[in-house]
């Protein structure tokens, strides 16, 4: 592709999502408007990353309809993405994230655009649960982490 979007993701972005991280979910609602919201993501290798989409939410139906979504990641440092391509449910319900009820997706790779600005650091995107419930939604995040690595698609 030509500039800063590539077909496949970069090295520092692989890195980032290797463990899981946040992102931030953009599909297009039936009104043309774009609609986002908080993901779990993880990678499975430079063409494809996954991500969780509540059960009945807005997301779910703008996929289910379109197919589409785009992905917005920000890390520490100089990780800034924006990644674009075609989604489909490989999982209607991780257990990990019980008693809520998200579903898995997961998204073939058609554009990696670095936002990023040589230089600049940026802030990134995370969750600061409640210190009453921190460990416990830490526990429960990388068990989500690890149950959407581990379903075969």
């Amino acid at each position: 592709m030509t500039g800063n979007i590539t077909l496949t993701l970069a090295e520092k972005l692989i890195a980032y999502l290797r463990p899981g991280a946040p992102g931030l979910m953009l599909t297009t609602g039936t009104d043309g408007y774009a609609s986002s919201a908080y993901t779990w993501l993880i990678v499975m290798d430079a063409t494809r990353l996954r991500f969780g989409v509540d059960l009945g939410s807005s997301a779910m139906k703008n996929l289910q309809r379109t197919g589409q979504v785009a992905i917005q990641i920000i890390g520490p440092g100089e990780v800034c993405f924006l990644v674009k391509g075609k989604a489909r449910q490989i999982k209607e319900c991780i257990e990990a994230a019980a008693p809520a009820s998200i579903m898995l997706w997961e998204m073939e790779v058609m554009g990696a655009k670095d936002q990023s600005w040589p230089g600049v650091t940026m802030a990134a995107l995370m969750y600061e649960w409640p210190a009453e419930q921190r460990e416990a939604m830490l526990r429960m995040e990388q068990a989500v982490y690890a149950e959407m690595r581990d379903v075969k698609s």
